[in-house]
Order: C-alpha cells, then sequence, then structure tokens
C-alpha cells in the first residue's frame, strides 16, 4: 500500500492516536517507516514494545492507559487506581502506573508504567469511556494493595461507600475472594461498622478501644415530629448522644460555619448533648479525648433521654 493509502485510513485520520505496529503494517506500512517515524526526530513516538503513538509530544494518562491494554491484548480489564479514576473517585494516591488484569494463562510482562497482574478471577468489564474497566469493588482492593500509605487506603474505602459507588459488604466479600493480608482487613472494619472518612475511621477505632456504651456511625436523628435534627459522625442512643469530628477546613467559610451553627442549634434545641472533636486530636491527644466523650456521657446521663429517635 502506498503512504497515501495508509495515510488516508480511518485508523488514522480519525481512530486514537495510539495503535499497534502490527496495525500499522496490516495497513501496508514497511517496519522501517514505523521505526524511522518513532525515532530521533520522528514525529512518532514509540510508547511500549510494538505499541506507537502517532504522535511526538508527552503521553496523556488516556494514551498510557490506551497502550497498557493494548500491550496487554485482547480481553485486558483496567483495574486499580486509574480505573477508580474513571468512575469519578476523587481520593485517590499519585501514581503512573496502569493496573491491567489479564486471564492466568497469557504470558504477557510489567513493561514501563504498566503493571500486569495474572488472575484466575477476571471480573466482568464495565465500560468506562470506551475502556473496560473492573468494578468499583475489585478496582478499591486492587488499589488498596499496592498502596503502602494505610490513610488513603482507609480513604479510597471510605468514598467508595459513601457515595454510593459500593456497598461495605461488597469490599469485604471482595477481600475474602483475594485473600488478603490483615492490614487491608483492619482497614475496613471501621467502614464496615459506619465510618465514612479517615477522621470517622481514627474515631471509630477509639471509641472500639475504650469501654464507651454502644455508639452508632452516621444515622440520621429526628424529634418527636419526625423533623430531621443530624447526621451525626457518632451516635449513642441510650443517651441521646453526638459527637461530631469537626475539621477546621470542612466547617471553615461562611457556608461551613453557618451549617456548623445551625446543627448545633437543632442539637441544643433537641436536647440532645454533643462533643465536638478536631480530627487531629484522636491520633495527638487520644487520652485526652475519651476523657472528653467520658465526661460529655457523664452530663448526658444527668438529665432525661429527651425524646429523639433515630432511623
Amino acid at each position: 500500500m502506498r503512504r497515501g493509502d495508509w495515510a488516508r485510513h480511518p485508523l488514522i485520520t480519525t481512530g486514537s492516536p495510539v495503535i499497534s505496529a502490527k496495525q500499522l503494517e496490516t495497513l501496508g506500512m514497511a517496519r522501517s517507516t514505523i521505526s524511522r517515524r518513532c525515532g530521533p526526530g520522528g514525529t512518532w513516538r514509540i510508547l511500549l514494545p510494538g505499541v506507537v503513538l502517532l504522535e511526538n509530544g508527552e503521553p496523556t494518562d488516556e494514551h498510557k492507559i490506551e497502550a497498557g491494554l493494548l500491550h496487554a491484548g485482547e480481553g485486558s480489564i483496567l483495574t486499580g487506581v486509574r480505573a477508580l479514576a474513571r468512575y469519578g473517585l476523587r481520593n485517590l494516591p499519585g501514581t503512573e502506573e496502569v493496573h491491567v488484569l489479564v486471564p492466568a494463562e497469557r504470558s504477557v510482562a510489567d513493561c514501563a508504567f504498566v503493571h500486569i497482574e495474572r488472575s484466575r478471577r477476571l471480573p466482568k468489564p464495565r465500560e468506562r469511556v470506551g475502556v473496560p474497566t473492573a468494578p468499583v469493588p475489585r478496582a478499591v482492593i486492587d488499589a488498596c494493595r499496592r498502596t503502602p500509605d494505610l490513610d488513603m487506603v482507609t480513604a479510597m474505602m471510605a468514598e467508595a461507600v459513601q457515595r454510593g459507588f459500593c456497598l461495605p459488604q461488597a469490599l469485604a466479600d471482595e477481600l475474602d475472594e483475594a485473600r488478603r493480608g490483615s492490614s487491608l482487613r483492619d482497614a475496613l472494619l471501621p467502614i464496615l461498622g459506619g465510618a465514612r472518612s479517615v477522621a470517622e475511621a481514627d474515631a471509630w477505632n477509639l471509641w472500639q478501644r475504650s469501654d464507651l456504651p454502644e455508639c452508632r456511625w452516621n444515622v440520621r436523628i429526628f424529634d418527636a415530629n419526625g423533623t430531621f435534627i443530624a447526621k451525626p459522625d457518632g451516635w449513642c442512643d441510650e443517651l441521646a448522644f453526638a459527637w461530631e469530628i469537626d475539621s477546621l477546613g470542612y466547617h471553615a467559610g461562611d457556608v461551613g460555619f453557618r451549617d456548623t451553627l445551625a446543627r448545633n442549634a437543632r442539637y441544643a434545641a433537641a436536647g440532645i448533648v454533643v462533643l465536638q472533636t478536631l480530627p487531629s486530636r484522636l491520633r495527638s491527644e487520644p487520652g485526652k479525648v475519651v476523657a472528653e466523650l467520658r465526661a460529655a456521657l457523664d452530663s448526658a446521663r444527668l438529665r432525661p433521654r429527651p425524646d429523639v429517635r433515630l432511623r
């Protein structure tokens, strides 16, 4: 095929700029032409062995994902951090890695920015912007397995649940299937218990280590008339006591400050005892925080329990 013919082919003119060398050869392009165009000063570049970018600039994240899937072969599935980003999750570690699942029997190796994982448990992929992507529970656990920062592990798990991408039990089931270590199970326990952030996970762990009454997490509280009062981070229903983990960043600014004052006014009007704690103190001053919790709970015991209920 002459240059004028392959240059007008839709794969070149309208397709993705990421293409395999084999595809180019199928169009009639000589290997020497491919090598010359991808060489120093050329108009194209090699992304991975046998994978060409029909541009000579820096590849984008999308280019790398397409290249990784081409390198991995047919039936490969994007997972991990890059998969979660396609679903719209935000609390993600920075990484250059493209994590790809392939059938266990496939012979393909890691290369450059691509991490290949052979799996006998390939999930049914979901199309996300044209890319076969692992379901959220699998992608979360795969991302967590390759993330050494346990706070980030908790943040990914918590966001996936808090924003409704999956249920806590789905993460537990995936973790059981993966048969992974205790550190991920420890990180998941607060999420199963109702925590929905790293700070709430710290609070959940602190409460569990203390001899305090039963606490529920992120439940909705209503007054006797059925009017919504608040959704406290922690709630001791026995004593109608609310625990709020209030960060300066989240509650700063006119809107955040106004909403916090309005929430506290509703607590006061309903007769609910509330304690507010900065997230940083859960780690820097755990003993003092527990002492403050005990004092607040004692105060709640001294008054009749108000007629409030959770749903």
